[in-house]
């Protein structure tokens, strides 16, 4: 339980028609064109509830984490909601990674929606280890969440390493395991003012991260979005 101990500490153009000589007049407005690119406008998202709409996916992400923690981190057996609570905590990874499809393509959601799933998977075969005290397969599931980790930077950097360049993708996904495995820890040795300082720790990074992801996507797609 060392790796345990140790860790814990995302115009319409005007249509110009030939005049007489040198004039050039402006075509009357077509009715029905006008209404369709009124339509278009309108269904366009505000930056501002986009960056909230990412801020609510990935603060659903560490509440349904963390409340899995609590039904899972208990010595005396899983609480009877695990089930129900992680059936949501896997529909959130879904809802985050068709939100970064709908700008990269379902293909590219369907595969970060994976990391996810494998990302939620690993943490609960961890949590599943410490309380058996099986020391060997908590390392190793500690090690695959870790290098899952880089995948899901490596991912968001492939898509758009301009605005996530791998490093700072690599720390925030580190930093996001870090704080979770502290608050797991502080839980599962019922440190629960450790425990509550970790959540409120980890509610603070996934902000800045979420907010990094929702920026890189307004950057890379201004016409998806209204000011």
């Amino acid at each position: 339980m060392t790796r345990l101990l140790k860790t814990a500490a995302a115009v319409m153009a005007l249509v110009l028609m030939g005049g007489v000589a040198s004039m050039a007049l402006a075509a009357p407005a077509d009715p029905a064109s006008h209404d369709q690119h009124a339509a278009a406008a309108a269904r366009k998202t505000s930056r501002q509830a986009f960056r909230a709409e990412m801020r609510k996916l990935w603060e659903d992400h560490i509440t349904w984490t963390r409340l899995y923690i609590v039904s899972a981190a208990t010595l005396e057996g899983d609480l009877p909601d695990i089930g129900p609570t992680a059936d949501r905590l896997f529909a959130n990874q879904a809802d985050i990674g068709r939100a970064v499809g709908a700008f990269y393509g379902d293909q590219a959601g369907q595969a970060l929606t994976d990391l996810l799933n494998e990302h939620i998977s690993l943490a609960a075969q961890a949590i599943a280890a410490a309380k058996a005290g099986e020391q060997d397969e908590l390392q190793a599931r500690l090690d695959d969440w870790y290098a899952n980790a880089d995948d899901i930077a490596r991912f968001l950097a492939k898509a758009n390493h301009r605005s996530w360049p791998f490093k700072a993708m690599r720390t925030h996904m580190r930093d996001h395991l870090d704080l979770t495995l502290e608050e797991a820890v502080a839980r599962l040795q019922g440190r629960y003012a450790d425990d509550i300082a970790a959540y409120d720790a980890v509610h603070h990074q996934i902000l800045e991260m979420a907010d990094m992801l929702s920026n890189g996507i307004i950057d890379a797609f201004p016409h998806r979005f209204r000011r």
